[in-house]
């Protein structure tokens, strides 16, 4: 088994990732440089946004090297102001937590799912 990518190091080449696509992405909150859990935030740049964060544990199966990630809503998208207060509570459960944003009228989170 693999170790995982430090925090840091995926936020880095995600940031990277979403630059090479022409995409607007900016680190908003940088977590423990080590093992902070990672969300991001894609603004639709309309009013309306997704909100990404750490997958359950059951979706990992046996391997739990690579960083896995679920929509936190059940919608296709919420109100922006919906996902600024979600992390207003996420970060005053664990203020370790990394907080990306990218801006995509077309709703591109450049995770892999």
């Amino acid at each position: 088994m693999s170790a995982r990518l430090k925090s840091e190091i995926w936020a880095a080449a995600w940031l990277r990732r979403c630059a090479v696509a022409g995409a607007s992405a900016v680190l908003r909150r940088r977590g423990a440089a080590s093992a902070g859990a990672i969300f991001v935030k894609v603004d639709r740049l309309d009013g309306t946004a997704i909100l990404y964060g750490p997958a359950p544990q059951s979706d990992y199966g046996e391997t739990a090297d690579d960083r896995l990630f679920a929509r936190l809503h059940d919608a296709e998208t919420i109100e922006a102001s919906a996902v600024e207060e979600r992390m207003r509570k996420e970060i005053r459960f664990d203020p370790d937590l990394w907080l990306l944003e990218v801006e995509d009228r077309e709703g591109r989170a450049f995770l892999d799912f």
